[in-house]
C-alpha cells in the first residue's frame, strides 16, 4: 500500500513534540506541505530542523480563535486550501488527579478549551475550503480515555476525549456529503511528551510492569505507531472511511 500527499496542504496542530512531530515528518516525507502549530517554540525549532523546507511552523495559543483564524487564513492565503487537517494538540494541561471537590473551574475549562473547542474551531475554519473543492480530511487524535475512563484520573480530560469522539462523528454526519472524511485515532500509553512521562514515573516499577502486562503486544507503544495511523485515515485508501475511532494501543 502506497500512501503519499504530493503537494497537499497539511495542517498538524500541536507539532512541537511527540504524536504531533512525528505526524508532521510522516506527511512531509510523503510529499505534503505541512504547517504545524504549538505554544512550545524550541520543540516547533526542532521539529523544523528534522525536516528541512518540508514543514513550516508557528507559535501559536490554540485557545485564541482571532489567532486562530488568522493563521489559517495565512496558510489559505498562501496555498488555496487545507487538504488534511490533523488536530493533535491537546493534553491534560500541566494538571494531576485531584479529587472532584477540589477541581477549579478555570482547571476544568481550560482542558476543553485545548482539547475540544480548538479541535471545533480549526474545523471550522478549514471546512469552507474543503467544501468547496467536494473532498477533504480531519483527523482528531483522541484517547483510550475518550472510550473509558482515564489512566490519568482526571475528570476534565477524560470528558474532553470523549467529547472530542462525539465531534468526530456528528461532523462525518455533517460534512460528508461535501467529500470530507472525519475519523479520530485513539493512543493508548505513549511516552512521548514530558506529561505522560511524568505519568509513567509516577506509576513506579511495578505500576509500570502492570501496565505492559495489560497489552496483548506487551511493550509500549511510539509516536510513529501513531502516526501511521493518520497517514491512513489521511490517505486516499481511506476514501470510504468515516466516523470512525480508531484505538492504536497494542490490545487493551
Amino acid at each position: 500500500m502506497d500512501i503519499c500527499f504530493p503537494d497537499k496542504t497539511v495542517l498538524v496542530t500541536g507539532g512541537g513534540h511527540g504524536f504531533g512531530r512525528a505526524i508532521a515528518h510522516g506527511f512531509a516525507a510523503r510529499g505534503a506541505k505541512v504547517w504545524t502549530c504549538d505554544i512550545d517554540e524550541s520543540g516547533l525549532a526542532e521539529t523544523k530542523r528534522a525536516a528541512p523546507g518540508l514543514v513550516e511552523t508557528a507559535v501559536l495559543d490554540i485557545t485564541d480563535r482571532a489567532a486562530l483564524n488568522r493563521y489559517v487564513d495565512s496558510i489559505v492565503a498562501a496555498r488555496g486550501r487545507v487538504d488534511v487537517l490533523v488536530n493533535n494538540a491537546g493534553g491534560v494541561c500541566g494538571q494531576v488527579f485531584q479529587p472532584l471537590e477540589q477541581i477549579t473551574l478555570d482547571q476544568w475549562e481550560v482542558v476543553f478549551k485545548v482539547n475540544v473547542t480548538a479541535a471545533f474551531n480549526f474545523a471550522q475554519a478549514t471546512a469552507p475550503g474543503m467544501k468547496q473543492a467536494g473532498k477533504g480530511r480531519i483527523v482528531n487524535i483522541s484517547s483510550g480515555a475518550g472510550l473509558q475512563a482515564s489512566l490519568t484520573g482526571i475528570q476534565a480530560y477524560c470528558s474532553a476525549k470523549h467529547a472530542l469522539v462525539g465531534l468526530t462523528r456528528q461532523l462525518c454526519q455533517e460534512l460528508g456529503p461535501f467529500g470530507i472524511t472525519v475519523n479520530s485515532v485513539a493512543p493508548g500509553f505513549v511516552r512521548s511528551n514530558p506529561s505522560s512521562e511524568k505519568q509513567w514515573q509516577s506509576y513506579g516499577p511495578d505500576g509500570q510492569k502492570r501496565l505492559v502486562e495489560r497489552i496483548a503486544l506487551r511493550r509500549l507503544g511510539n509516536a510513529d505507531d501513531i502516526a501511521n495511523a493518520v497517514l491512513f485515515f489521511a490517505s486516499d485508501h481511506a476514501g470510504w472511511v468515516s466516523g470512525q475511532i480508531l484505538q492504536v494501543n497494542g490490545g487493551t
